[in-house]
């Protein structure tokens, strides 16, 4: 359950807001001499600026295909290449595009409330299996059920505070 929620951290960093995130771009697979390999292990990614993210090849010979592949990443920022160095200007967000992003949130929040009902109810299968192989009591079982409802109920709390969280930041201005 902890690693869902993690997860969904991570998949909410990449959630881009107003401002300037390294997350954005760290995880884009750009063809690195025909290797598919994440942005953030041929580059070096900074935010020296609120809205401007920069990225410096460890390479320069990768710099055109760093710039393809943020092109084709939908990220919806274009890449300035200087020739040293990928410059990504992050354009205000408006209105419309904050709804949809707040939107995709609450999506990617309810995926992983489902995913974490999913392993309470594998759980709960597996005790109620040990029941019926006479494992475990029936009390056992039921001091058990509730153990695993309590920590369920704490890593969706933990899930819906993360989303509320990114909400807020999406919305801010």
């Amino acid at each position: 359950m902890q690693k869902a929620v993690d997860g969904l951290g991570r998949e909410l960093a990449a959630i881009r807001t107003g401002r300037a995130n390294p997350a954005i771009v760290e995880n884009i697979i750009v063809d690195y001499h025909g290797v598919p390999v994440p942005l953030h292990q041929i580059a070096s990614i900074s935010t020296p600026d609120a809205n401007l993210i920069t990225i410096q090849p460890w390479e320069r010979g990768s710099l055109r295909s760093i710039e393809k592949a943020v092109l084709k990443s939908n990220v919806g920022i274009n890449p300035l290449n200087d020739g040293a160095v990928i410059r990504m200007v992050i354009p205000p967000l408006t209105e419309e595009r904050r709804t949809e992003l707040a939107k995709l949130v609450s999506k990617k929040v309810e995926e992983r409330r489902v995913m974490l009902r999913n392993i309470r109810r594998d759980c709960i299968g597996g005790l109620r299996e040990m029941e019926k192989n006479k494992e475990i009591s029936q009390d056992e079982l039921k001091k058990a059920t509730k153990q695993v409802d309590g920590v369920c109920d704490s890593f969706v709390d933990e899930a819906n505070e993360i989303g509320q969280h990114k909400e807020k930041e999406i919305r801010e201005i």
